[in-house]
């Protein structure tokens, strides 16, 4: 280790990295030399429902490309069966080492209807948006933590929009925004060996 590569012989886990600030996460803790699993619906073989361009794959190619280990495992994270094979595979290739959990699954494009009373809004778009961007942290801090706490500690990071608990303008958008800073508070007390932060 030196001081261009703090985090070189760490892992990390970005759980939702295909895009915005998980890519620039998964990326930032590659510049300092992490091994970064970069996780996410989007690989260069099938697209996820959003149909965006961005992939996995482009995000470990550039976690490598700065220096880390950038490695692509596709996961959907609503499904508890994916997520506790990735933590398998995490557990089997790095002799059961995680460092840092970062949880900015999201997947909410699409799914807020702003200036629209809560009641004239999709109910079905309302509670998919409750599954993937808070369902889908619990779920994978649930199977990520016990591989920090055999080992007495770690990092969790929760992605959100900000530190408070202001309403955010929309019903469902604000529940899920709230309650992962929510959870970034529960992690710290239920996990005593591991720290917490959200990240606005």
């Amino acid at each position: 280790m030196n001081a261009n590569t703090p985090l070189q012989g760490k892992v990390a886990v970005v759980a939702g990295s295909t895009r915005g600030a998980g890519r620039a996460i998964a990326v930032a803790l590659g510049a300092a030399g992490a091994t970064v699993y970069c996780t996410g619906r989007s690989t260069r073989r099938q697209a996820s429902d959003l149909q965006r361009s961005e992939t996995i794959e482009d995000t470990a190619d550039m976690v490598t490309e700065r220096g880390g280990i950038g490695i692509a495992v596709q996961c959907d994270h609503t499904s508890e069966a994916q997520v506790k094979a990735l933590f398998q595979q995490v557990r089997e290739e790095q002799d059961g080492r995680l460092d840092i959990l970062v949880n900015d699954i999201w997947g909410g494009e699409g799914l807020t209807h702003w200036n629209v009373p809560f009641w004239k809004q999709p109910l079905s778009d309302g509670l998919l948006m409750q599954q993937r961007a808070v369902s889908t942290h619990m779920i994978t801090s649930h199977y990520g933590v016990p591989l920090m706490a055999e080992r007495g500690q770690g990092l969790i990071i929760e992605v959100t929009d900000g530190a408070s608990y202001r309403y955010r303008g929309n019903l469902y958008y604000s529940l899920a925004k709230i309650s992962n800073i929510h959870l970034a508070e529960a992690w710290r007390p239920s996990c005593p060996h591991t720290t917490s932060r959200r990240c606005p």
